[in-house]
């Protein structure tokens, strides 16, 4: 389907250019009339469709498309229906493109869900496959319910989770530059001062003026070699799986941070493996999608590990227990399901443990990380003021009156 650059007018004069995509001209001046504009020219751009696919959209729009195609199936309105009146009532951007896509394709014969698929950047594999088993089943509402419940659990999440990184940043940015100012500025023009003042140099002194030449003579490499070890790490590690998986590993050690990165990721496999498992998906195939959520290599080894632990016959407790990530808790939480055949409320409840965990551990987190970076900063402070002020001191201590 072609992309469009044209420009338009509206009730109040005023011109605008923008990008459309249509199935044609007459479309395009529909779309655009429908949203109060009138078309003025017109010109078929080169830009493809694969670079619609390319980009991805927020994760509030996202909920709220969810939620309203929800709403409006629940209540009686075709799909088609439903997806027009959204393409019509939101903002146009990216998203209109996508919708009218979508709505081109299921016009074209495609399913939803297929529809869907078209665009994995914004709705991925577990969004396609739970909408193609509502599809199935007849309770599409329902799926796009949880579905909706899950992202907005996911957006909660994540808003947290920056919450508690801001005054972190904050306070790394300041001692970063306070270090900076003191040893590239500063600190030269009193080493003069502190030479020339007689007595013996004491060994922390030495060290600072180690540090502050090391910062005047090789400022630019102290700033630019880690952003260029970083990113020469993670170029590497995307084409080398071993040393991605040695890297996945050591993100889940990193105090503080690992076990609550930990949690947030078996949260979301718990959270997504309880739902599929709930709208009818077998847990093998559960399992095997619910793997790219982690994102991390070595949990989704351990899953992949048990997933084949149950295919060879292996109750599902017994193999969530061999991989020796989940709590016992949680394994027998998964147990209890099984000998009372109530395996979706255990697996909700397990979803509800590692929810509430999480919020634990993030709310924890925060007034643990204030107090160490505040000591980190004041240490950093005290170590210069004694290696300043220490030889002055000895200086004057030493003059007899």
């Amino acid at each position: 389907m072609p992309d469009y650059k044209f420009k338009t007018i509206d009730a109040n004069g005023k011109v605008r250019s923008d990008t459309m995509v249509a199935s044609n001209p007459m479309e395009l001046e529909k779309r655009l009339g429908s949203m109060g504009f009138d078309l003025l020219s017109y010109k078929e751009s080169k830009l493809s469709q694969s670079f619609l696919q390319k980009k991805s959209i927020t994760r509030r729009e996202l909920i709220n498309f969810t939620f309203h195609v929800e709403q409006l199936t629940k209540s009686g309105v075709p799909l088609l229906d439903s997806l027009k009146d959204i393409r019509d009532s939101i903002e146009y951007g990216h998203f209109t493109d996508v919708l009218q896509t979508v709505i081109d394709d299921i016009e074209g014969g495609k399913t939803f869900s297929l529809a869907l698929s078209e665009h994995p950047l914004i709705f991925d594999k577990v969004y396609v496959t739970l909408v193609r088993v509502g599809e199935e089943t007849g309770n599409l509402a329902e799926v796009l319910r949880d579905l909706a419940e899950t992202i907005m659990w996911q957006d909660e999440l994540a808003s947290h989770t920056k919450k508690i990184m801001i005054y972190p940043a904050i306070v790394s940015i300041v001692v970063l530059a306070v270090v900076s100012f003191l040893m590239i500025y500063l600190m030269p023009q009193l080493l003069p001062f502190i030479k020339n003042i007689g007595s013996e140099i004491p060994t922390h002194t030495k060290v600072l003026m180690a540090v502050s030449s090391a910062f005047v003579e090789y400022w630019y490499l102290i700033f630019t070699v880690p952003v260029v070890v970083i990113a020469g790490v993670t170029f590497m590690a995307k084409r080398n799986v071993g040393l991605r998986y040695l890297l996945d590993g050591l993100k889940l050690k990193i105090w503080l941070i690992g076990p609550l990165a930990s949690k947030i990721k078996l949260a979301r496999f718990a959270n997504y493996f309880a739902m599929m498992y709930s709208s009818g998906i077998t847990v093998l195939d559960a399992l095997t999608i619910s793997e790219d959520m982690v994102d991390n290599l070595v949990l989704e080894d351990s899953i992949n590990k048990a997933r084949a632990s149950i295919a060879e016959g292996s109750q599902i407790s017994e193999s969530f227990e061999s991989i020796g990530v989940f709590p016992s808790l949680i394994v027998r939480m998964i147990r209890v399901g099984e000998d009372t055949g109530a395996m979706d409320e255990a697996l909700l409840n397990v979803s509800y443990f590692y929810n509430r965990e999480v919020k634990e551990s993030i709310e924890k987190l925060e007034p643990a990380m204030m107090p160490i970076l505040t000591v980190l900063l004041g240490g950093i402070m005290l170590w210069i003021m004694l290696a300043v002020l220490g030889p002055v001191y000895d200086a004057v201590s030493n003059v007899k009156v």
